[in-house]
């Protein structure tokens, strides 16, 4: 069912605090384990808000947020689910049933509000996630970009995609 070898892409933690917005590389064990993606996250101590985003293979994203309470999710494609552990656990984590495997259609399940008191209403990351011609990575640099962390996402990027 679930992809086993080594996943690609890249995961990020964005953290603001103080009014300025701090990005660092997640390990790429997070692209495998949504557990090891939160516990990732949960050692970050700040203040302020916190939050990952996870580009898996380059054919989905992922976005978490832990709270005390615990974590709200976005998943871009629930299809996803029916290849990648990570994405299934998403699933399970929303109490959602994957899709059939004969479903093609690209859908997003989550919190579309997961960063809405960051500048993201829900309504304009629906749009984004709904940009079917981007890769996942343009994707959240969209997000990055109407948040206001472009500059600092696109830095811890490029250092770990060389």
């Amino acid at each position: 069912m679930s992809v086993h070898e080594p996943v690609g892409g890249f995961g990020v933690a964005v953290v603001r605090e103080d009014g300025k917005w701090r990005c660092s590389s997640l390990e790429l064990a997070t692209l495998n384990e949504l557990d090891a993606a939160i516990t990732a996250l949960r050692k970050i101590r700040s203040t302020g808000a916190l939050f990952g985003m996870l580009n898996v293979d380059d054919e989905f994203f992922v976005l978490l947020r832990p709270s005390p309470g615990g974590v709200s999710l976005l998943l871009s494609d629930a299809a996803a689910a029916l290849d990648y552990d990570i994405a299934a656990d998403v699933l399970d984590l929303l109490r959602v049933e994957p899709p059939d495997d004969e479903d093609d259609g690209l859908w997003p399940e989550g919190d579309l509000g997961i960063l809405a008191d960051l500048g993201l209403p829900d309504g304009e990351l629906q749009v984004i996630v709904d940009e079917v011609d981007l890769y996942p990575d343009e994707q959240l640099q969209m997000i990055a970009q109407r948040c206001g962390f472009s500059s600092e996402f696109a830095a811890v990027v490029d250092r770990v995609q060389q």
